[in-house]
């Protein structure tokens, strides 16, 4: 039995630590805002994140930082935009044999770092691991069958992952390639958020297909640039994860689309929905187009649309109007 410390009480979170109780380890869940850890001690579920899914009694939630320590795997399960902060703040509470694992998904403003890259950056001496791949909290939650990947170029600590988190409904493969997988499990938002504005635009199964299908080559060029392999993105980190996150009403992303796409402002449609992963990374990902050179059209009309004032009508135009050219490009590491 090891102790496994989920950081952060959300949907994701929870289901996590349910599954690692589950596979008999001692489970703690820490967050910081104390009046989610009351709710949920009261109410025996999170009832705004993942209603209906009763956490057993025996996993601890704390808002005391000591109760991190001595952890065997600590996993980090926040928004992107706050991991560094949430990593920074247990500092003197994670020892340096302790596997860090990121379920989050997002690139950092200023520094396009991934999230695992973002907890190696702060604990140089643990191994660290990436936990990514299609999986909407609402389904591992129920027990939903639900196949994900373990990503880090430490093998040991992939498969200390893989070892103690699999179970009867949640596969886990090993894979080689973190940078493959987070890049991927990141820009998927970006493609989602575009793809809820084409459902909010009313458009049919084509657009989607094309979007999704053309959206999977600009993750796969970026993803490439920066040190991916490009057969990771035809996986569960890549193509997997986008299906699930264009296809569901379980996406914020592909909600916050489709209010978009009806008339509503970005601003107001992300702050109806929550966090809106593809808004932030959007801005990232543009960046890191301009910063490579890299062709990514969908990505930049999204950008216009959210930071701009463009219009989502105008943006579909444009990316049906682009110069006529061959579909197949060659993936490069350069």
């Amino acid at each position: 039995m090891a102790k496994i410390t989920i950081i952060g009480a959300g949907g994701f979170g929870i289901c996590l630590a349910i599954t690692a109780y589950r596979n008999h380890h001692q489970t703690v869940v820490w967050d910081n805002a104390q009046v989610v850890v009351d709710e949920i001690i009261r109410d025996g579920e999170n009832r705004v994140k993942l209603p209906g899914v009763k956490i057993p009694r025996e996993i601890l939630f704390t808002c005391d930082k000591n109760a991190i320590l001595d952890s065997d795997c600590i996993i980090f399960v926040v928004p992107s935009r706050f991991t560094r902060d949430a990593a920074r703040s247990l500092h003197d509470y994670i020892h340096p044999q302790t596997i860090l694992v990121s379920a989050s998904k997002g690139l950092e403003e200023g520094t396009f770092l991934t999230m695992s890259q973002i907890l190696q950056s702060e604990y140089p001496d643990n191994p660290v691991c990436a936990l990514t791949g299609p999986s909407h909290a609402e389904e591992v939650g129920r027990c939903v069958p639900t196949s994900i990947v373990a990503a880090s170029e430490n093998a040991g600590a992939s498969a200390w992952v893989q070892d103690a988190l699999s179970s009867e409904t949640l596969r886990i493969y090993r894979n080689s390639d973190p940078v493959g997988c987070e890049v991927g499990g990141a820009l998927k938002n970006i493609i989602a958020l575009a793809a809820g504005i084409c459902d909010g635009l009313k458009c049919g199964d084509n657009t989607k297909a094309a979007l999704m299908t053309r959206g999977l080559h600009e993750i796969t060029n970026l993803g490439v640039r920066l040190g991916g392999k490009a057969e990771t993105f035809s996986g569960l980190s890549g193509i997997g994860d986008l299906i699930v996150t264009c296809c569901s009403m379980h996406s914020r992303n592909r909600r916050a689309g489709i209010l978009i796409g009806e008339g509503m402002s970005p601003e107001e449609a992300v702050a109806q929905v929550g966090t809106v992963e593809g808004y932030y990374c959007c801005h990232a990902a543009w960046e890191l187009a301009q910063k490579y050179g890299v062709s990514m059209p969908i990505t930049e009309q999204l950008y216009k649309v959210l930071f701009e004032g463009g219009n989502a009508s105008d943006a579909l135009v444009n990316l049906m109007r682009r110069p006529k050219k061959e579909e197949y490009e060659t993936y490069r590491n350069e």
